[in-house]
């Protein structure tokens, strides 16, 4: 890829980082275009990307000065927590860190949110380097600035807001995902382009075949195009107090599946599939403003025909739609008015609500499967 293949988020006050699509071995040198001198750092990983990318990345860390420590967490969502952070924190102050010590996040949105939480709070703020390798990471949750660890009241209770100096993202590391992780990254992509690109979800379609297929550029055309989308927005929303919040299209009813069935029965990104198709039904009884019954109309449908390419795995059958109406009240999105959802309004636009009847909330678990009264 060609050095000059990047993109800026601009955020206010004249702030800004790049988003450059490079090999990994190439982070020294953005260091120093970054303004980060040679020295220690500490780079955060996990047990399944760390064997793949961190000796080599390494390697070129040490070539260029830097002086890296790796710290390898177990993979999944569990490592999203107080007694992983608790470690990290262990590590990182034994080093006799600075606050111009980096922190390189190696790995998915879960590296990536525990690193990044990290360097948020150590000594009030350090560098942060996101390196995502998932696809659901260098599409969406590497990108923005949102860190944190989850708690057992929800996910993502407990965050900061925290910009990173760079974002490096290479496609080729997507090769070593499986089969499972890599279509449930798309979720968030198909995500991108219901909520804010009506042409890209027609190319979405349209080259389907290539992207399950892991095309080299196909998918390097995927990534930078959800990955513009989601700096176009942070741009203009860096704290969620508006649009930023159109993101989450799919993700209240996501987070509730995933609360109720237990991390890691879906993958965030099946839970977030799941949430979409919900999420257009509501869409379906907002636009209409009574409950909808039957196949959805178009736009919705045409939007759900998108979604539905996305593997299924997993099923609601044996969960009730009021459990999952219940899991979504601690969501940290609620508003004064009570839970707040992502709606679309046409393919490629949508808008947030709130104060909804719960039969229309009712009705979208319904309609993914969830069953209507407990066992």
């Amino acid at each position: 890829m060609p050095p000059s293949d990047s993109l800026v988020v601009a955020l206010p006050h004249g702030r800004a980082y790049p988003l450059h699509f490079r090999p990994v071995t190439e982070l020294p040198a953005l260091l120093e275009e970054a303004s980060l001198a040679p020295g220690p750092c500490l780079l955060v990983t996990d047990e399944n990307v760390g064997p793949h990318y961190a000796p080599p990345l390494c390697a070129s860390m040490d070539a260029a000065g830097w002086e890296p420590t790796v710290l390898t967490f177990p993979a999944g969502e569990s490592t999203k927590s107080l007694d992983a952070l608790t470690r990290l924190y262990d590590k990182a102050l034994a080093l006799g860190l600075s606050r111009q010590t980096p922190v390189l996040a190696l790995g998915g949105g879960v590296i990536g949110d525990l690193a990044g939480f990290a360097a948020a709070t150590l000594l009030r703020g350090l560098p942060l380097i996101q390196i995502p390798t998932s696809l659901i990471a260098q599409a969406d949750s590497a990108i923005g600035g949102k860190t944190g660890i989850n708690h057992t009241a929800g996910k993502n209770l407990i965050g900061a807001f925290h910009q990173p100096c760079l974002v490096l993202i290479d496609t080729a590391t997507l090769s070593t995902l499986s089969e499972r992780d890599y279509t449930s990254g798309l979720a968030e992509v198909v995500k991108a382009a219901l909520i804010a690109d009506a042409e890209f979800a027609e190319w979405l379609v349209a080259s389907w075949d290539a992207i399950l297929g892991g095309d080299t550029d196909t998918v390097h055309t995927l990534v930078r195009r959800a990955v513009s989308i989601k700096a176009e927005i942070v741009a203009a929303d860096e704290r969620e107090a508006g649009q930023r919040m159109l993101l989450n299209f799919g993700h209240t009813f996501g987070h509730a599946i995933e609360r109720v069935t237990g991390y890691g029965t879906f993958t965030h990104g099946e839970a977030v599939a799941v949430g979409m198709r919900a999420a257009l039904h509501l869409s379906a009884s907002v636009a209409t403003g009574s409950i909808w019954t039957g196949p959805l109309p178009k736009p919705f449908a045409r939007a759900e025909a998108l979604v539905a390419h996305l593997p299924a795995f997993g099923s609601l059958e044996a969960v009730d739609a009021g459990t999952l109406t219940t899991a979504m009240r601690t969501d940290k999105k609620r508003g004064a008015a009570g839970l707040r959802f992502v709606v679309l309004t046409d393919l490629g636009h949508a808008t947030v609500v709130d104060s909804l009847p719960e039969q229309m909330i009712t009705a979208a678990w319904r309609h993914v499967g969830a069953r209507s009264t407990p066992a």
